[in-house]
């Protein structure tokens, strides 16, 4: 692997919801806002940045100066270039990617974007579909800050076409999602559904419970999730086992639609993968979004929902804390 490539950094900066992210990717740059601060080119010190920052915002607290200066100064300060940016897009299905390609500098009274604190970098063509990422990586990119590192950058290279194969110093002779997936192969079709019974409860769900048959092509488990009475989602969920390595294809995904009623929404739940293409199909715009789980992001579900599944039936895995053969 490439040096360069294997030292770089990642970053996510906001787009104030995602309102700026093609402005972000026409104009080949990323920014943040604080335009109360002018150019910071002559600052890249972070006592000058606070000292900065409490000039035009004299009232904040120390804790909000702390915090805002921080991220300011990932931006001006650590951001390099080279290193990797994901800005999410305002359809929140996607993120846009890209490298960091020169260094910090200030445009105002820009018409399309009025975020001024600016660098600039190169767009890789196409997003990547926030759902094909690992479980931690999507957990990573909900913090609320504006900037933020990101610690997975070896799985945005690999996502993003930059590497064909993780580094050396990543891969191991051991493969723990693969033998974590064989001991849940061993379950039988209705297992495999109370497993994913078991885990949309551990995620939050209400009133989860398994309602397929075994062999069925339809629903298979049921749950809805209550966001502190804010919001209320039905989700119908397809769990389905496939050998390790196989994909599933558009059509499958696009089949799980006809079983979902107006204002749910779908989940398809493998230990296999799935195509490009029904990537693609899930969150195509005018019909029921359809979430997708692989086989690696079972696994991750698994490893941060462990406590949660009754005892008897990590028993039946054959695994114990840490996901290892018990």
């Amino acid at each position: 692997m490439n040096a360069a490539l294997s030292s770089a950094r990642a970053w996510c900066v906001r787009a104030e919801s995602g309102r700026y992210a093609e402005a972000f990717v026409q104009g080949g740059y990323v920014a943040i806002g604080w335009g109360e601060i002018p150019d910071l080119a002559e600052d890249k010190d972070r006592q000058k940045l606070v000292e900065r920052y409490r000039q035009a915002f004299p009232d904040h607290s120390n804790y909000v100066v702390g915090q805002q200066t921080g991220q300011i100064a990932r931006f001006v300060i650590e951001m390099a270039a080279g290193d990797l940016v994901i800005t999410p897009d305002a359809n929140t299905e996607l993120l846009r990617c890209g490298r960091v390609e020169g260094a910090y500098y200030w445009q105002p009274d820009d018409a399309a974007c009025p975020l001024p604190h600016r660098r600039r970098v190169n767009w890789f063509k196409k997003p990547l579909i926030r759902s094909s990422l690992s479980v931690p990586l999507q957990n990573t990119l909900r913090a609320s800050l504006t900037v933020f590192g990101i610690s997975q950058a070896d799985e945005v290279l690999l996502a993003t076409g930059q590497v064909s194969e993780l580094p050396p110093r990543v891969a191991a002779a051991y493969d723990p999602y693969g033998a974590v997936l064989e001991q849940v192969l061993r379950l039988d079709d209705k297992e495999f559904e109370i497993l994913v019974g078991h885990l949309l409860t551990a995620l939050g769900f209400e009133g989860s419970e398994v309602v397929g048959m075994t062999g069925d092509g339809g629903v298979d488990a049921t749950g809805e999730l209550n966001a502190s009475n804010l919001a209320k989602v039905k989700i119908f969920v397809q769990a389905k086992r496939y050998k390790i390595g196989s994909k599933i294809s558009a059509g499958t995904v696009r089949a799980l639609r006809q079983a979902i009623p107006f204002g749910g929404q779908g989940a398809f739940i493998t230990t296999a993968d799935f195509q490009k293409q029904a990537l693609e199909v899930a969150v195509e715009s005018g019909f029921p979004r359809i979430g997708l789980i692989n086989g690696s992001q079972l696994v991750d579900l698994l490893v941060e929902h462990w406590d949660d599944i009754p005892t008897e039936f990590q028993a039946r895995l054959g695994l114990k804390r840490g996901l290892v053969l018990a």
